[in-house]
């Protein structure tokens, strides 16, 4: 059986597949890529999870990163790596840099320091609260 829509109500991107044997079934969700549901007649439902040793090598080899991190995480990385490029080459050309940058810099990078040294002080006097020194 298919079932098509580009107009169901409430769902965002609903895509999924079920596969059914003699022996088992499986469901996927594009929602949720990382895990595979895996149903049998005679036990609990499993959930694989993409990354994973317990995975056939024939499966594994197409995670490229750990298990635990979201297939985004990379492009989250690359998109960071992009507007570092685009501000180096404005840099390079002698223009000025792009005005829609958005990538993190190094006064966020002090932010989120001084943000974790409170976060510690905090706990050292006992959760106390404790001022953000930037």
């Amino acid at each position: 059986m298919l079932h098509a829509s580009q107009i169901s109500v409430g769902d965002e991107n609903n895509l999924n597949i079920r596969i059914y044997g003699t022996k088992a079934a499986v469901e996927w969700h594009q929602e949720h890529p990382n895990e595979l549901v895996v149903k049998y007649p005679d036990r609990p439902r499993e959930v694989w999870r993409r990354g994973n040793a317990y995975l056939d090598p024939s499966a594994r080899r197409f995670a490229r990163i750990p298990a635990g991190h979201p297939e985004g995480y990379l492009e989250a990385f690359g998109n960071i790596y992009l507007e570092a490029f685009r501000a180096i080459a404005a840099e390079v050309a002698g223009r000025p840099p792009p005005r829609d940058l958005d990538f993190p810099t190094i006064d966020d990078g002090v932010e989120g320091m001084a943000f974790l040294d409170a976060a510690v002080k905090s706990s050292q006097a006992g959760a106390r609260w404790k001022r953000l020194v930037r």
